[in-house]
């Protein structure tokens, strides 16, 4: 009677044949199942999910959104009130990219040779950036309204704080993955890391800048609705005063007008986009 030979073992001490483990995406999906599971079990699932007026409110919205309040009254109101989100998106994120630039650089860390040193100004670089993108829109609104009151600023600089983070990570990323050749000519050249980022990596890194850039604008056109709901006036205050008291015609107003708006500004942003690629 003849034994069964077992299966060699893989050369390098690896995992036996037939194992595959559980590495990178297996893992991340296990994690976003678990995940997915744990939030189903803590719905109550047991009470209803639509308040019992719920649905003739929801057909009543549906209704409006038909027909609109187009009085020429109403659409001066409407006018002044997306005149005001787009002027708050424009200083927002203006002056987030005004922060946003040096910050990036320097969490890129390209700018310095010393692994310490670049080690320390970009990690306290990118904490900073952390720390600003971390708290929402319309947290810092609120805080700016009850450090400074209703006053344009409170808009401009809750919506500057937070981009400011997230443009200067995604400004410190596409600086890094300038490609190196341009650069090492430069440094062969004699040139100095400020030099080089000046005249090498700005040069390759614009089209991607400003393309994020506008992208960013167009969300900034949202957030700055979303955060007028604070009483800061623009779109989402007038919304809010508008749901209020049921007046749903209105509502779709505004809402329309915050459509277009997004409708614009991406037409508008694709055209440049095309512009610099050209």
């Amino acid at each position: 009677m003849t034994s069964a030979k077992a299966s060699p073992a893989p050369l390098g001490g690896g995992p036996p044949a037939g194992h595959v483990p559980i590495r990178g995406r297996g893992l991340l999906t296990l994690l976003l199942l678990g995940a997915l599971t744990w939030s189903l079990t803590t719905v109550p699932w047991g009470e209803p999910l639509v308040h019992p007026g719920g649905l003739t409110v929801l057909g009543e919205m549906l209704v409006a959104a038909l027909h609109p309040t187009v009085s020429a009254e109403f659409l001066g109101i409407a006018l002044a009130a997306s005149w005001r989100t787009v002027a708050y998106a424009t200083a927002g994120v203006s002056l987030a990219i005004l922060l946003a630039f040096p910050a990036g650089v320097l969490a890129s860390g390209v700018l310095v040779r010393h692994p310490v040193l670049r080690a320390l100004t970009s990690g306290a670089s990118r904490a900073l950036l952390g720390v600003l993108r971390a708290i929402h829109e319309l947290v810092w609104a609120l805080l700016f309204v009850a450090a400074i009151g209703l006053s344009p600023f409170a808009a401009v600089l809750a919506l500057a704080l937070p981009y400011a983070g997230i443009l200067g990570r995604i400004l410190a990323e596409i600086l890094e993955d300038v490609p190196p050749g341009p650069l090492a000519a430069l440094r062969a050249a004699g040139a100095r890391e400020w030099q080089v980022l000046l005249y090498g990596r700005l040069p390759q890194a614009f089209p991607n800048m400003v393309s994020y850039a506008l992208y960013r604008y167009e969300c900034g056109i949202r957030s700055a609705t979303i955060m007028s709901f604070v009483g800061l006036g623009g779109l989402g205050y007038q919304i809010q005063i508008s749901l209020d008291d049921l007046r749903f015609r209105e509502v779709w107003t505004f809402v329309y007008c915050l459509v277009v708006l997004v409708v614009l500004v991406d037409l508008w942003s694709g055209v440049i986009r095309r512009r610099l690629l050209a």
